[in-house]
């Protein structure tokens, strides 16, 4: 082997080893992630109670995935453009509320339990809500691939279908929930919907 094709090699591997690294401490296991409990199980079906969680939440529009701004005003207020000027830890999943009955959608990060146990920071400004999403029993799909009108349409469906054939009872609205940065490929990213169940 020669002295060039050895170097070309050696830059590859730490390149690749780099990257892995990067990714790693950029994926979902590296961020705390919103509570709940399985209660049943039938792949890729859940059914999961969910305690209250405490959200910093925004208007976003649906389908944007963010690109409205929606995300950044999130990512702002986690990265210390609030009152008190505190930095709080991202977690996954990302909830999102497509728009309903004329109201406009949300999209939400969890608090996580350490800053909600103390003090949430607070805000500078209306474009950044802290509230909180009633805890109860969801139905949920879990589906790879990319989030859009399409892959969410046909898991509400599924989901929709396998919650009926249970006898089960769901909400008119569904909610998605995105665990990945927008940089996870396609097959690797984990999404979900969500139906509150009656």
């Amino acid at each position: 082997m020669t002295i060039r094709k050895m170097i070309y090699l050696g830059i590859v591997s730490i390149v690749i080893v780099l990257a892995y690294f990067a990714w790693k401490l950029t994926a979902r296991s590296a961020y705390e992630s919103a509570e709940y409990t399985v209660l049943e199980s039938d792949r890729p079906f859940e059914i999961r109670r969910y305690p209250d969680l405490p959200m910093a939440t925004t208007n976003m529009q649906y389908g944007s995935q963010g690109d409205d701004g929606s995300f950044m005003r999130l990512f702002r207020y986690i990265g210390g453009a609030n009152k008190q000027e505190q930095k709080v830890p991202m977690t996954t999943p990302v909830f999102m509320e497509p728009e309903a009955n004329g109201a406009q959608g949300q999209m939400g990060f969890v608090i996580p339990k350490h800053v909600a146990e103390h003090r949430v920071p607070e805000p500078t400004g209306e474009q950044v809500q802290i509230r909180k999403r009633a805890g109860g029993r969801f139905a949920v799909i879990r589906f790879a691939g990319r989030m859009n009108r399409e892959t969410v349409a046909k898991a509400e469906e599924q989901l929709r279908t396998w919650i009926n054939k249970k006898g089960l009872v769901g909400e008119l609205d569904a909610e998605l929930a995105g665990y990945d940065p927008p940089w996870t490929p396609g097959p690797f990213r984990r999404n979900e919907v969500l139906i509150r169940l009656k």
